[in-house]
């Protein structure tokens, strides 16, 4: 035998030592390469963790005359007089754990909170949740319970100026928007047959960080939602519970549809209607009227224009201009206010990484109450905003 034989044949010896031997061998797991195996303990099986963000920025004037950024109506005498303003409005910082494949968990803050008053703000999602399969999640700790279209968006994405005012009238009276408490979700139908989600939960109904609940009355909420159609999603919401002074009741229906046109060109179009007791509201009143003549009810349309531009720095243009009407007191003092929001939005990174919006808020009152926020004003905007 040469004496090159003899090298090669040394080599190949040492490699299949050192392949039995403990310190050089390389780890395999076991699960991946005997599906057969048995796992005995789950307690790190699929464990991550994932951080993520948002940072929205926006610069906003004033268009009317006597009336400041936030929309309050001044005189000669008032206090705040700013009509231009740079806004740091949201800086979400999101942490997803994976414990296992059953376990996660979610934290999100907002540090942006802390330019103003962050008593009772800050924290927003701090939940802990169970998936057992498809069919049945539950989820503890304080988020938004699923009570309409604007509840079930990513906290990150926003396509237009804010979400809607609807959004906050329900939200301050604790029927939408970050609560404490727990929910159930899931996927009522299997593959192949109508796609029916539902949603059904308790909470305090307090908002969030407050500590405790102000009365024993939980708030219980249930959502469904179904497919009929290829991009048609349906749904329907009903709620009861308090906020320290009666029990009372919300409901509404949303509907979201996505037509494509062309590779190019979509449209998107969501809608939604609520009614239900103004709670908040109805707290304000020292002589207190009966709870259900503390009524508010809205709706709002959205409909956005998207044409995909696909180059290299710009991914998509979306026109946009929601109309929602609002009345918070329908029953006993009637002051409808709608407002319509014209916007155009330039995406230079794909799923909203990155976004520029332009636009103008216009909100009108029937009847306008001087030196304050009810007050026909139309407001411009510039906002960016990023994820990562």
């Amino acid at each position: 035998m040469c004496e090159s034989s003899r090298y090669i044949c040394l080599l190949l010896f040492l490699a299949a030592v050192l392949q039995d031997t403990p310190v050089f061998a390389q780890k395999k797991d076991s699960i991946l390469t005997k599906p057969d195996t048995v796992i005995t303990n789950y307690s790190t099986y699929k464990r991550s963790i994932s951080f993520s963000g948002l940072l929205q920025t926006r610069y906003v004037t004033s268009l009317t005359n006597n009336v400041d950024v936030n929309g309050t109506n001044f005189n000669q005498t008032s206090a705040s007089k700013t009509t231009n303003n740079f806004m740091l409005k949201r800086a979400r910082f999101i942490v997803t754990g994976t414990i296992n494949d059953h376990f996660s968990a979610n934290l999100m803050i907002d540090l942006a909170e802390f330019n103003g008053d962050p008593v009772n703000k800050v924290l927003d999602n701090a939940y802990i949740r169970y998936s057992l399969s498809k069919h049945f999640n539950i989820q503890a700790g304080q988020f938004r319970p699923f009570f309409g279209i604007e509840d079930a968006v990513a906290n990150d994405i926003i396509r237009t100026l804010d979400y809607s005012n609807q959004y906050y009238a329900f939200g301050s009276s604790g029927w939408q928007s970050f609560q404490i408490g727990v929910t159930i979700f899931g996927t009522v139908t299997n593959p192949g047959q109508l796609p029916l989600r539902y949603y059904v939960g308790a909470y305090n109904g307090n908002n969030r960080n407050v500590a405790n609940d102000n009365d024993n009355t939980k708030n219980y909420y249930t959502r469904l939602e179904a497919d009929p159609l290829k991009n048609l999603t349906i749904g329907i919401n009903g709620a009861s519970g308090s906020l320290g002074a009666g029990t009372g009741y919300a409901y509404g229906g949303d509907v979201q549809e996505k037509i494509n046109f062309s590779d190019r060109w979509q449209l998107t179009l969501s809608g939604e209607y609520k009614t239900g007791n103004n709670l908040a509201l109805f707290n304000t009143y020292t002589v207190k009227p009966q709870l259900n003549q503390v009524m508010m009810h809205g709706f709002y349309l959205f409909p956005i224009i998207r044409y995909n531009y696909d180059k290299r720095r710009v991914r998509a243009i979306e026109f946009s201009s929601r109309y929602e009407y609002l009345n918070q007191n329908y029953k006993l003092e009637s002051n409808p206010e709608q407002n319509i929001i014209p916007n155009v939005t330039l995406v230079f990174a794909d799923d909203f990484y990155a976004a520029l919006q332009l636009g103008v808020s216009i909100d009108m009152y029937k009847k306008d109450i001087p030196l304050t926020t009810t007050y026909t004003h139309n407001l411009a905007y510039l906002q960016f905003q990023v994820r990562f």
